[in-house]
């Protein structure tokens, strides 16, 4: 060993007591010693989410949607039960005997065909006539659920049948005479066809149903100038210039009061060859629209508010349940294969009143309404006949 070198090493400072420390080791790159702090900071925070995001939207719909269904179930249960409630009423005002006349139908009308016969009475305006009361619209339909159809039978008020217990007389005439027996007898003597039900409507009180329905459309065929009656000024004067009710052809929507006007229009100034029968097709064509709005699902919607309002004007056999399955018969059948027929013949005068004396072809037209022969249309004004998809 030299002389100079000592086996101690010496430090400036002078030699500490105890240990010499150790040096530690370089295990970390320059890189990573950094302050704690520095290091646990991992770029900016994240912002909060709103409170929407944090719903889970999922089951909210599932319980939003079941609850929607539920307050559609309890207005359908309320609505039909209101319903129920204005049919019940109109069932009561058919007496026993216009039962008795009916012939029982087993089956629902959505599967079994079935003949039901439409009656629109009015009474008499004419002093000491008041009271009486006119079958003035009498139509029979017929279901078809196989074929979806519905089959419209016109019979014309004048038509001259033998009435039972009457005689030979206008057919109109039986309902006066014996009521809704006595008419569905006459007609199914007449025609020999089994009627199953009966819907006798007021048109006395047709504008309050057409109303609470919120109105119907019809197709007028024609521009109709009618025939003064029923003026709506209240002075003589203005009732002397007024040239009667005006109806433009096409297609219209009609509150009540203009579908009772429309269906009393006798004569058409701009058409004289315009008759009765022409009449009968405008309260047909109004008594079809307001039946057929009755049972659809628009009116059934607002049956809590105007349940007792539709049907007052009606007396039926038909339960609310078999006018719901009319309803949905009339909304499947297309309109553009409906086939409306009417019965016809010659007129002519007995006793002193227009008469229409019954064509042979009335047997025929039954066949066609029936479906056992092809549709053939009228040859004549009060001829019978056939027309698809068109009323007569």
């Amino acid at each position: 060993m030299a002389p100079e070198e000592k086996p101690y090493r010496v430090y400036r400072g002078g030699r500490q007591k105890g240990k010499v420390p150790t040096v530690p080791t370089r295990t970390k790159s320059k890189a990573s010693a950094k302050p704690a702090a520095v290091a646990a900071y991992k770029g900016p925070a994240a912002p909060k989410r709103s409170f929407l995001k944090r719903i889970r939207w999922r089951p909210v719909l599932i319980i939003g949607v079941l609850v929607l269904l539920a307050l559609v179930a309890a207005w359908a249960v309320t609505g039909y039960l209101a319903f129920q409630h204005g049919a019940h009423a109109a069932n009561k005002r058919l007496d026993r005997a216009a039962r008795r006349e009916l012939t029982p139908k087993s089956g629902l009308l959505l599967t079994t065909p079935t003949t039901i016969l439409l009656l629109g009475t009015d009474s008499s305006t004419v002093a000491g006539r008041r009271g009486d009361r006119h079958s003035d619209s009498i139509m029979l339909i017929r279901t078809d659920p196989k074929h979806h159809r519905l089959a419209y039978l016109s019979i014309p008020r004048d038509l001259y049948v033998l009435i039972p217990g009457i005689g030979n007389a206008k057919i109109n005439a039986a309902y006066q005479a014996g009521g809704p027996a006595l008419a569905i007898k006459t007609i199914h003597d007449y025609t020999g066809i089994p009627i199953n039900h009966v819907v006798i409507v007021d048109f006395n009180g047709f504008e309050q149903l057409i109303d609470a329905e919120g109105g119907i459309t019809i197709n007028v065929p024609e521009n109709i100038l009618s025939n003064r009656f029923d003026c709506p000024y209240s002075t003589q004067a203005r009732c002397d210039e007024w040239k009667g009710w005006r109806f433009h052809k096409g297609v219209q929507h009609m509150t009540g009061h203009e579908a009772l006007i429309y269906s009393r229009v006798r004569e058409n100034q701009l058409n004289p060859r315009d008759s009765d029968i022409t009449r009968a097709e405008h309260q047909q064509a109004v008594i079809q629209a307001a039946t057929s709005k009755l049972t659809s699902v628009g009116t059934l919607a607002d049956v809590p508010f105007d349940g007792g309002k539709l049907m007052k004007p009606l007396t039926t056999d038909l339960t609310a349940w078999q006018l719901v399955q009319l309803g949905w018969e009339k909304f499947r059948s297309s309109g553009k294969h409906a086939l409306y027929c009417r019965l016809g013949g010659d007129a002519t005068f007995s006793g002193g009143e227009s008469v229409i004396l019954p064509s042979e072809d009335n047997r025929n037209v039954l066949s066609m309404w029936e479906g056992d022969s092809a549709p053939q249309p009228p040859t004549s004004t009060y001829g019978p006949g056939c027309r698809v998809g068109h009323p007569l």
